[in-house]
């Protein structure tokens, strides 16, 4: 590796990382999204998902 290549590449990996770690967040929050969702429309259709495993 060359030294041109390997500030390229430690320029780039911070930028990775904070990259992985938003996507990161918004897949909690779009999971936790999704989970509230799901139980509100289970109680609007009186849906006992607690006994029904959702995957």
């Amino acid at each position: 590796m060359t030294d041109n290549e390997h500030r390229e590449t430690s320029r780039r990996n911070p930028l990775l990382e904070a990259a992985h770690e938003e996507m990161i967040k918004f897949e909690r929050k779009e999971n936790e999204f999704r989970r509230k969702d799901r139980l509100e429309r289970a109680s609007e259709l009186h849906l006992p998902l607690n006994e029904i495993k959702v995957h």
